[in-house]
């Protein structure tokens, strides 16, 4: 997937909150969210009335922007939650949390999607066993995901180790730290996904 070039910071401020794409960051003094918690552009502290086709495409960008996937990819996950049974704003989030990088991500393998990303793009880590290098990649209940072998050496995972200890986990995830290895328990539900983006609106987008 080709990197978004617009300023991650930009991003944030136009969706109207921290959707921690830069990582330790979003967390300092020098996130821009504290600076400027308004959205970029001449007339950003104004504001201004929305419409609801605005909240709807709002509610999009801003689901699509914090998992880091570009417009087409996005409209195939929709177009298969669509198909399954069930509620379709929820069957979206599940398949989303349920990609590879997001839960590199959620395990503490990595500051932001976006370096999980990278992570996995790079081959280090492998799912019940064998490499996997793609994002994408959808996990399945009782999946284990390992770092592997040839890279549980380098500087970077022999530092992450102390970090993961104390890791708050979502009830879906377990994790052993020292293995560098995680089970995926059982599959997400929507009490254990912590994203204030309002669903419903995505799906009366789509639906239009």
């Amino acid at each position: 997937m080709s990197d978004n070039s617009n300023a991650k910071c930009k991003i944030c401020r136009r969706e109207g909150e921290k959707l921690h794409l830069k990582g330790e960051r979003c967390a300092s003094p020098k996130c821009a969210m504290i600076k400027k918690a308004y959205p970029p552009g001449m007339h950003g502290e104004k504001g201004g009335r929305m419409t609801e086709y605005g909240r709807q495409l709002r509610a999009k960008q801003k689901v699509k922007r914090l998992y880091g996937i570009r417009e087409r990819q996005f409209a195939r996950y929709y177009e298969e939650s669509a198909r399954q049974s069930g509620v379709t704003g929820d069957n979206l989030l599940f398949l989303l949390e349920r990609r590879l990088d997001n839960v590199v991500h959620r395990l503490g393998f990595a500051p932001s999607r976006r370096s999980a990303r990278q992570l996995v793009s790079h081959t280090a880590f492998e799912v019940n066993g064998k490499k996997v290098n793609v994002p994408s990649y959808s996990v399945k209940a009782g999946d284990v995901i390992r770092v592997r072998d040839s890279k549980q050496g380098n500087k970077y995972f022999s530092n992450l180790k102390k970090s993961l200890t104390n890791k708050n986990l979502p009830d879906w995830l377990s994790l052993d730290p020292k293995k560098l290895e995680a089970k995926i328990v059982s599959l997400p539900t929507k009490t254990d996904i912590d994203l204030s983006a309002d669903m419903q609106l995505i799906v009366e987008l789509y639906s239009r």
